[in-house]
């Protein structure tokens, strides 16, 4: 960023700037945010701002001014509500940080979109013709043997982080365990004592770029944690790491650890095997983090051939024992061969830029050729991405398979989930927030089986990866069934009715407790309402198939392949489970609205393509006949003349909108 500033003094060889100004305003953009997530309208104010100077100081290589803001504003939202005492004002502290480049020596190590690493660099316009302007490297920090040519050296400069000592036990001893997993890595490419993990010594401040580290921080409710670094924009050099680890997390992995199991059948119940689930979260989830601050990005597809990366988002392992929920080995311990090849990449040393171009392209063809995958945050995170071997929170190479078994463990779990959910003395209403993410057990691995219907398999390759490339190819047809029968599944009656001693069990909120983000949305008022749960639920299913960009995918793929299942016959099989299955039960004739709503809605998305918008409604438009044609009238007629107003107006007049999930992530 360029910011002009005025000038209150020179001398010789100096000139001293006032910073005040642009110290004070919303550099951050928080008035832009705040408005883009209808929190409000807020701007800063100046008469009630100033400099933070307790935390504005100046280091060896780094300077730190920090201010004090207030936004005022209007129209607060709901969350600023929940954190602030005053909500038409917020006082926020906004950092600064200017900080020294290091010297020239250090060199830069290409990228590759194999690599795992995050890609930093420029245009160089000074390029020849004939070779790309786009200059691209990885951020790392800069390391190198004392030795470089024998077998195991230690480095001239370890890698060391600092742990934050106002961690509590045994979290801290977890986190320091989690972290120091990456000095397996460095060990495998000939390294010792290369990357440590210490306890911040008194004295030391964060501040200070000399110093890495894992940071402890308390947010209102649990939220994500981040791995982040102060990088070099010239050269990809990684300056300081930074780990912000939220203090909540923990306690959301134990609550799913006992909603899971239902533990509390006496006075002194052991919840030993819980807490240790919650720990192995936590090392995984530090040595995650760290690795963003080692330039390495996620790896969405590591999961598919097993545990092998601590840069995926792991979903704990949950398994059936003689018929019991069992919590050994939820999570994987320790460095996957992912992560031993991306650091083997990043940070093994070669003696010429020769020797490390060729060395870097033998660990990419060793890696393919051992079987290894990857797919990061942008083939991933869509709700329409295509490709089934990048997935958040999944498990497992077969996403169907999966998704059967998890739903076994779901099975069990609510069997036995009730009043041993909760210790002596809790509130039988809070076992509604401790049910949410045993109901929705399931909600992560619907991601990875929606991404096979109208699924494309591919990879991140360059010309010259493969003798014959690969290229992208659509997922088989048999596959594709498989996943659409699955996915249907999870949208009838039988697999979201809650079974009825939870539903018995659980009165509205205690005195002095109130619904938050992590309840349900309900529609019966103060009650727990098990239908609009199920509503959810069923929603979520839906908006996974019907995502105009699978719907745009299935249509060009039935096209080119008459076995491939097509729109018309997708939406056939939806309806068949659905509006078109005899079912006089409440939930069903919920789910007919949810399919129905949702059927509609996609006709008006600018993003689906015409000729599959016109397979849609000719779906529908039978589907008033058959619904006219059925003698049972009731809702079928309701139905039947909602939508003959739909084709006399083109205007949907449902006042139904499906209610929405409690938010799930992170777990």
């Amino acid at each position: 960023m360029l910011v002009g500033l005025p000038v209150v003094a020179t001398s010789s060889d100096s000139v001293l700037v006032d910073y005040t100004d642009f110290l004070l305003s919303d550099i951050h953009q928080i008035g832009d945010r705040l408005s883009a997530t209808k929190q409000g309208s807020y701007k800063p104010d100046a008469s009630r701002s100033g400099v933070y100077v307790a935390r504005s100081k100046a280091f060896v290589d780094n300077t730190e001014l920090e201010a004090l803001v207030t936004f005022g504003g209007t129209k607060p939202g709901e969350y600023v509500k929940q954190v602030t005492p005053a909500p038409k004002s917020i006082s926020v502290h906004l950092h600064h940080s200017l900080i020294r480049l290091p010297d020239d020596k250090y060199q830069p190590r290409q990228f590759a979109p194999f690599s795992g690493y995050w890609a930093l660099g420029y245009q160089d316009y000074s390029a020849p013709i004939d070779q790309s302007m786009n200059t691209q490297f990885i951020p790392r920090h800069r390391l190198s043997k004392k030795n470089p040519k024998a077998k195991v050296s230690e480095a001239v400069e370890p890698i060391v982080y600092y742990l934050d000592p106002g961690i509590p036990e045994p979290v801290l001893g977890a986190l320091l365990d989690g972290a120091r997993w990456w000095d397996q890595a460095f060990a495998d490419i000939g390294y010792k004592n290369a990357f440590q993990v210490k306890i911040l010594p008194k004295g030391a401040d964060p501040m200070d770029v000399r110093y890495n580290v894992i940071q402890w921080v308390h947010r209102a409710t649990r939220g994500w944690s981040y791995g982040s670094s102060v990088v070099d924009p010239r050269s990809g050099e990684i300056i300081k790491g930074h780990v912000t680890l939220g203090s909540l997390r923990v306690r959301q992995d134990y609550l799913i650890a006992l909603g899971l199991t239902s533990p509390f059948t006496g006075q002194a119940t052991d919840t030993q095997a819980q807490k240790n689930m919650a720990l192995a979260r936590i090392r995984q989830l530090s040595a995650h983090e760290v690795g963003h601050t080692l330039g390495i990005a996620h790896n969405f597809a590591a999961s598919e051939y097993g545990r092998e990366s601590v840069m995926d988002y792991p979903h704990p392992f949950i398994t059936l024992k003689n018929g019991k929920i069992s919590l050994e080995g939820a999570y994987a311990t320790g460095m996957g061969k992912w992560d031993n090849y991306v650091i083997a990449y990043g940070y093994q040393t070669y003696e010429t830029a020769q020797e490390e171009a060729k060395g870097l392209k033998a660990l990419v063809t060793q890696a393919r050729a051992s079987g290894m995958r990857y797919q990061s945050d942008p083939d991933a995170r869509p709700l329409h991405a295509a490709n089934p071997s990048g997935n958040l929170w999944d498990s497992g190479a077969d996403a169907v398979a999966e998704l059967e078994r998890i739903s076994e463990v779901r099975k069990v779990a609510l069997e036995q989930f009730g009043i041993n959910s909760i210790p002596t003395g809790n509130t039988l209403s809070s076992l509604e927030e401790r049910l949410v993410p045993i109901y929705l057990l399931h909600r992560y691995q619907l991601d990875a089986v929606a991404k096979v219907i109208g699924g494309v398999d591919y990879e991140y390759e360059s010309k010259g990866d493969y003798a014959q490339p690969k290229g992208a190819k659509v997922v088989n047809s048999k596959a594709q069934s498989a996943a659409l029968d699955s996915l249907l599944d999870t949208l009838q009656p039988s697999y979201l009715t809650l079974p009825e001693h939870i539903v018995s069990l659980i009165p509205p909120k205690a005195y002095g407790e109130s619904r938050n983000r992590e309840s349900f949305n309900g529609r019966t008022g103060l009650t727990f309402d098990p239908i609009s749960a199920a509503e959810s639920a069923a929603n979520y299913s839906l908006t996974l198939l019907l995502q105009p960009q699978r719907l745009n995918r299935l249509a060009s793929q039935h096209g080119m392949n008459k076995d491939a299942p097509g729109v018309s016959s997708v939406i056939s099989a939806l309806l068949a489970r659905s509006l078109k299955q005899e079912s006089d039960s409440q939930l069903a004739r919920r789910i007919n609205y949810v399919v129905l709503d949702g059927l509609v809605n996609i006709l008006a998305n600018p993003t689906l393509a015409p000729e599959v918008g016109a397979t849609i409604e000719l779906q529908l438009r039978d589907l008033t006949k058959w619904l006219n044609s059925m003698k049972k009238r009731g809702q079928n007629q309701i139905l039947a003349e909602q939508l003959k107003q739909y084709w006399q107006t083109g205007q949907w007049q449902s006042p139904f909108e499906a209610k929405p999930l409690p938010p799930g992530s992170p777990i």
